[in-house]
């Protein structure tokens, strides 16, 4: 059993967004100085026998590793889930769901939906649910795309590069700051639709870990609530990762997507993502999940 000066190295995976940032806040150890903006940070929290070291790649990057089992805690897009559900399992905290808004199709001008068939559309990524979504959307190939870096979505079609743009992330705040219209927000399409939130990202725990599931979970949803009880604390340490957005920005950001859901999914939530699971497999765009299993803290 680790000691307490010998922890062992939990590395979590996140996107270098606020939100994330946030309710991960708690967990951040960078004791010499090497914290964002160049500050030391030590844990508000306890982590037991694990010491917790972040690991920042956009949520593309965080997808590729998930299918090497890299890291041992993981943000994950849900369309990817299935593809690593051998690998890992899904957490039950620390989801982001958009509930009745989600990623956004966003244009130069004013589109229907159909129009958006045989255009071509920057995305951030194939296994994004964004994606999955847009797919479900419109249908299997009825499109044409490439994948672009997400912070870089909104310009590649301001400057005319693409018909439209697949915008997730903070960009759905911000987009009509570039002169961008809002073809479908697919949150509220999917809530419309279906009567469900969006499951868009969940975390996931490498299965290797056995019965430390549940004790690492725990500790996971303690960050959470202790970024949602010291809010301006967390929201101080997430502007870091805030991309030119203030204070009153950021914290808008936030609160879309760590809430209620974050800290549990609920039988709705948990519903939520079997249901968009199932049609993704009844389209033929990800392979038979079975029923979702949800490790839960312990």
């Amino acid at each position: 059993m680790p000691t307490l000066t010998q922890k062992q190295t939990i590395r979590i995976g996140h996107s270098p967004d606020p939100d994330d940032a946030f309710m991960w806040y708690p967990l951040a150890d960078f004791p010499d100085g090497t914290g964002p903006g160049g500050k030391t940070y030590t844990p508000r929290i306890d982590t037991g026998p694990y010491r917790f070291v972040h690991v920042l790649e956009d949520i593309q990057s965080l997808n590729e590793r998930t299918e090497r089992a890299e890291l041992e805690i993981t943000a994950l897009s849900i369309h990817q889930y299935p593809f690593v559900a051998k690998q890992y399992a899904l957490t039950s905290c620390g989801a982001s769901l958009g509930d009745n808004y989600g990623p956004m199709v966003i244009a130069p001008k004013k589109l229907a939906i159909d129009d958006l068939r045989n255009m071509k559309i920057a995305i951030p990524g194939e296994r994004t649910t964004a994606f999955l979504a847009l797919s479900l959307l419109l249908g299997k190939g009825a499109f044409d795309y490439d994948v672009v870096m997400f912070d870089e979505i909104i310009p590649a079609v301001a400057q005319g590069k693409y018909d439209a743009g697949l915008i997730i992330h903070e960009g759905q705040l911000t987009y009509a700051n570039a002169g961008l219209q809002c073809v479908v927000d697919l949150g509220k399409w999917w809530k419309q639709t279906r009567n469900l939130p969006l499951p868009l990202g969940g975390n996931a725990i490498r299965r290797d870990l056995g019965t430390a599931m549940g004790p690492i979970c725990s500790i996971l949803l303690n960050s959470i609530q202790y970024a949602l009880s010291h809010r301006d604390e967390a929201i101080e340490y997430a502007l870091n990762y805030a991309r030119d957005m203030g204070a009153q920005l950021a914290d808008e950001f936030v609160g879309m997507y760590v809430n209620q859901w974050t800290l549990d999914y609920g039988p709705t939530g948990r519903k939520a993502v079997q249901q968009l699971l199932d049609e993704a497999t009844q389209a033929g765009l990800t392979p038979p999940s079975g029923k979702i299993e949800f490790i839960e803290p312990a």
